[in-house]
């Protein structure tokens, strides 16, 4: 399985790729943005640094002009980009991904990276494994042969300042104060004190997250807070709702108002509301419409940093319950169905200038701020129980039930992957097909969804209907259009 994916750059270190690796693709992305300035940082797991080292080193040995970071949450990563002099930046990070995993996520300019931009840079990582160079790159040694920095071994990366020849510039910066009093320029202490259990799993946000929240007038519980890269206490995957168990009884037990679970890198949330229920994120997303949507109504406008009006459309992931675009179409506004990943949904809602995109593995994008950031969706989730003065569990409640499968992954030989989709694009004789990705099958009353992993040798699916009988019509439908979903226990026919 190749590192490169649709949307960053991933997979295990010391098996799939090591820091040799990390020096190639700085050394690639330099030689596509020579003499550019670009930021660089990382998370807490305890491959980081090397890797950021050795990115750091093939970035400078190209011209690039770096400004490092140091250990941050990904959407501190993001601000940075947006009010720092640099046409972009690489956060050396595995998101959610298990402790063993790392990689890297990459923005130039204001759109995410695309498919193709990871592609390019594959190519010339491959290229130097040769010992080639792109015939437009300007010519440099190999890594042996190149003239050693002076900076070298003069601290735990590069000391500050120019070194000469080919070699770029070196500047830490911190922005942990400023990427607060950002945060804090959107919202304003409550009436309320209200109580929150913050569980940062032990990653970039412990250091962060719960300070910002108190400076706000909020209490926090701090739950997994500390910074190890083993994420020791929990899998660093809020959207694997049984890891939030430990903040579930936190929430009870200090009777919180709400309880946030961050990823490893605090992009994504999950939230668990009053009662200690851990709420899927189509809910959440709900709720976050609906409150939109009705301010929208009132004649409040909303606008984006650059002073843009934002549009009423919301952007979600192909593979979320009906309930959202119902809640988007209910409140008068545009629902925009998007391909699932990251990068799709994040482009999807810049380009339409959207009040928000969601995905159902926890990112929430904002207009306010054009991007997701797990903090600002707690704090808006605050704002939004304070004003309407109705608790978590309220809102949640008067959301109607949906009757859906959870997202399975069924084995599938990359070779025999498009024969079996083909198998449920048979069913479009009948019903309503669309291919945005993978194949969507819309019944009268349900939905199926079979798609491509695109991190494993597999198959995804995930289905909804209006009652739980629909969905049992639906299984067995979907069983004698494709046999092989036999092989998981959810599709087994009941003996």
């Amino acid at each position: 399985m190749s590192i490169y994916k649709d949307c960053d750059i991933r997979g295990i270190f010391g098996k799939e790729f090591d820091e040799t690796e990390g020096y190639r693709i700085g050394r690639a992305v330099g030689s596509l943005h020579k003499n550019a300035r670009l930021a660089v940082a990382g998370d807490v797991r305890h491959s980081t640094l090397v890797l950021k080292e050795e990115l750091i080193r093939g970035l400078r040995e190209e011209g690039v002009h770096v400004v490092d970071l140091g250990i941050v949450a990904t959407p501190m990563f993001y601000y940075a980009l947006d009010k720092l002099e640099v046409q972009g930046g690489i956060m050396v990070t595995a998101s959610h991904n298990p402790p063993q995993y790392n990689g890297f996520k990459l923005m130039f300019g204001e759109s995410p990276i695309t498919g193709g931009e990871i592609r390019e840079i594959e190519r010339l990582v491959r290229e130097q494994e040769e010992g080639r160079q792109q015939e437009n790159a300007v010519s440099l040694p190999c890594r042996e042969e190149t003239p050693a920095c002076p900076d070298r071994g003069k601290g735990p990366v590069f000391q500050e300042g120019v070194c000469p020849g080919v070699w770029g510039t070196y500047e830490k910066r911190d922005i942990a104060e400023a990427y607060g009093d950002f945060i804090r320029s959107f919202f304003r202490p409550g009436e309320r004190r209200q109580k929150l259990v913050l569980d940062c799993c032990d990653g970039a946000t412990s250091r962060f997250y719960p300070e910002i929240a108190e400076s706000l007038g909020y209490e926090v519980e701090r739950l997994y807070c500390g910074t190890d890269g083993s994420f020791p206490n929990r899998n660093p995957n809020p959207a694997l709702y049984t890891c939030l168990e430990d903040l579930a009884r936190k929430v009870l037990e200090t009777q919180a108002d709400l309880g946030a679970g961050y990823d490893g890198d605090g992009d994504r949330v999950v939230f668990v509301d009053n009662k200690g229920r851990v709420i899927p994120s189509e809910k959440s997303f709900v709720v976050f419409i609906r409150d939109y949507l009705e301010r929208h109504r009132q004649g409040e406008t909303f606008k984006d940093q650059k002073g843009r009006t934002l549009t009423p459309s919301f952007v979600y992931d192909q593979k979320s319950m009906g309930i959202v675009k119902k809640a988007i179409e209910a409140g008068q506004g545009t629902p925009l169905i998007e391909k699932s990943g990251y990068g799709f949904i994040k482009k999807s809602f810049l380009e339409h200038g959207s009040m928000m995109g969601g995905e159902i593995s926890g990112h929430f994008f904002f207009g306010e701020i054009g991007k997701d950031d797990g903090l600002f969706a707690t704090l808006k989730m605050c704002e939004i129980l304070e004003r309407s003065g109705k608790d978590f569990a309220q809102w949640i409640d008067e959301i109607p039930p949906g009757f859906v499968s959870p997202e399975l992954r069924i084995f599938c030989a990359y070779e025999n992957q498009d024969a079996l989709l083909a198998k449920a694009e048979e069913l479009a004789r009948e019903y309503t097909c669309v291919k945005l990705d993978g194949v969507r099958i819309e019944f009268p009353s349900g939905w199926f969804l079979i798609r491509k992993s695109v991190t494993e040798e597999a198959v995804t699916i995930r289905m909804e209907a209006d009652s739980m009988e629909y969905l049992e019509w639906m299984k067995e439908t979907i069983r004698k259009a494709i046999p092989e979903v036999e092989e998981n226990a959810y599709f087994a026919v009941k003996r």
